[in-house]
């Protein structure tokens, strides 16, 4: 059984910093693209950021120059370091991950269960 387990939100002023991480735990047996997805109340889901196994990366504009992902692929972990904090960035941040686990025939996608982040302005 795989297991994505997101950890690091909490409650930030405007301007301030935090660093999310999500570690894939379970019987895996490659990680291809890690993704960082967030939902704020009322909305839509969205894509905030994704790192390949290969280490390139990519960004919703809004979060380019202020969020950077990176990876640790021996601890088949993800990381969201989040600066220059706005109001609009509230949300439920989820952990997302494509892999293959070793019971498991083929690439499915897993969902870590959110980690909320709060910035007051």
């Amino acid at each position: 059984q795989v297991q994505l387990v997101e950890s690091g939100g909490g409650l930030v002023q405007a301007g301030g910093s935090l660093r999310l991480s999500c570690r894939a735990s379970g019987s895996i047996f490659s990680i291809n693209t890690m993704r960082w997805y967030r939902q704020a109340p009322g909305k839509q889901r969205e894509f905030v950021a994704a790192a390949s196994s290969g280490g390139s990366t990519n960004y919703v504009d809004s979060v380019k120059g202020r969020f950077t992902i990176s990876r640790d692929n021996a601890k088949n972990m993800v990381f969201l370091q989040m600066n220059s904090l706005k109001s609009e960035d509230t949300a439920v941040y989820y952990c997302n991950a494509d892999l293959t686990a070793r019971s498991v025939v083929g690439v499915s996608s897993y969902w870590g269960q959110g980690t909320q982040v709060t910035v007051s302005s």
